[in-house]
């Protein structure tokens, strides 16, 4: 007799609510990184401590970023192949999260003048980061039927920003203390960096210690080269004839991931730049769109389960629209901030929405390779939004207003892809696929 708790939520077979947690609990455990690293502590240390606000200092912060990205790239659906050959997804993501952690603590000796050796950490722990992933991504089809996707993906992405929450909360809180004693920026942003490691390592454990690998080895695949692997995924690629809704889906993905990676990379600078915020109005700014972006990410996968993927994510990007519309012409930080809490809530349910998207529509036998894909589409778009975006200020002479009226292009783009994609034709063709050679 089915568990009841499975036959309430839909889970997979033999799966339980406690499994669904410690896979939630990767995402709380690895946003901390993106948070504090990326986004709030790190990138403006790198910038203006360590490399002296030098006017190349920003391009360089980005060109390693975008380097870890196009790396991830190119590995991306080799190690998916490897490990769905292997049964190896949680071994995998184990190796990614030992690197990331690693890397991330090891910032800690990151001073002011040390340039290479921070790029070269920052690069590393990204493409760790980025790598990891797509792997716990490649869990979610074992999880949950297509009935369920969209909740389940949504717990996910919803834990993610409150461990993203926590763990710059806890840095910020250190950092108060540090500052009271006189500290620098030179001891404290190290060590926020450790803390940033600690949790990422200890809020992991429940993944490695309750989640389970539930595909089999296949021994004709593990004896693949990576040029046969590659050879499988561009095959893979291009047989529109089969997976025609899936290839179409991750198309628009690199479209409204681009808007979306944009604003994730620029959202301080914007702030700044274009509202006159402080560093404390920033921080703030960043803690409220977090909190709207784990209740978004929750709450919509409700609704997504309720009116179907396509129509979820066309209101996603509608809000986005909606967003651009509001931010590129605010006056006054009221209607900026009405602006930035619609792009919390969209950011959350975009994510977890097009996360849930891609386990419909891809094979069961070659989960983690078509995850690859998925996050190959992610990556070139976090390349195509922030670059993009920096382009137009220049362009437009630093006009951030103009610059970011454009990005709703991203959106519009992918709103008219999204139209093409019949989840239904593409659930049929994910179950009637050949599996890997």
């Amino acid at each position: 007799m089915a568990d009841p708790s499975q036959r309430r939520s839909k889970l997979g077979s033999g799966v339980r609510l406690r499994e669904v947690w410690a896979w939630s609990m990767y995402d709380f455990a690895n946003s901390g990184y993106t948070t504090v690293v990326i986004t709030a502590v790190f990138s403006a240390w790198f910038v203006g401590g360590i490399a002296g606000e030098a006017p190349w200092a920003t391009f360089a912060w980005t060109a390693a970023l975008s380097a870890s990205y196009a790396l991830i790239m190119v590995t991306a659906p080799l190690l998916g192949a490897w490990a769905d050959a292997r049964a190896a997804k949680k071994a995998a993501l184990a190796f990614t999260t030992v690197g990331c952690v690693l890397c991330t603590a090891l910032l800690w000796f990151a001073g002011p003048g040390m340039l290479v050796p921070a790029l070269l950490l920052i690069f590393l722990s990204n493409f760790f980061f980025g790598s990891g992933e797509n792997l716990i991504a490649a869990f979610l089809p074992e999880l949950a039927d297509s009935e369920a996707m969209g909740r389940v993906s949504g717990w996910g992405w919803s834990f993610g920003y409150l461990g993203g929450l926590l763990s710059l909360g806890v840095s910020l809180a250190y950092i108060a203390w540090a500052q009271g004693r006189g500290q620098s920026a030179a001891e404290f942003v190290p060590a926020s960096m450790l803390i940033t490691a600690a949790i990422f390592a200890l809020a992991s454990l429940p993944t490695f210690l309750v989640l389970r690998e539930r595909a089999q080895p296949r021994p004709a695949a593990q004896r693949a080269s990576a040029a046969a692997l590659w050879r499988g995924t561009l095959a893979t690629l291009h047989r529109a004839g089969e997976y025609r809704d899936l290839r179409r889906f991750l198309l628009c993905t690199v479209f409204y991931q681009a808007g979306i990676q944009a604003v994730i990379a620029l959202a301080a600078i914007y702030a700044q730049q274009a509202m006159g915020f402080t560093t404390q109005q920033t921080i703030t700014l960043i803690l409220v769109v977090n909190v709207a972006a784990a209740a978004g990410a929750f709450a919509f996968g409700y609704l997504q389960d309720a009116i179907g993927h396509v129509r979820s994510v066309s209101l996603t990007l509608l809000g986005w629209l909606v967003m651009v519309g509001l931010v590129s012409t605010a006056e006054n930080s009221a209607v900026f901030w009405i602006g930035a809490c619609i792009a919390g809530l969209c950011m959350g349910s975009a994510q977890a929405a097009g996360r849930a998207m891609v386990g419909v529509l891809a094979p069961q036998e070659r989960l983690a390779e078509f995850f690859g894909l998925w996050g190959l589409a992610v990556k070139l778009a976090s390349i195509l939004g922030p670059l993009s975006y920096g382009a137009l200020t220049w362009v437009f002479a630093g006009n951030h207003r103009a610059a970011l009226m454009f990005l709703g292009v991203y959106f519009i783009v992918g709103l008219l892809l999204l139209r093409g994609v019949d989840m239904r034709r593409g659930a049929d063709a994910a179950r009637v696929a050949r599996p890997a050679s």
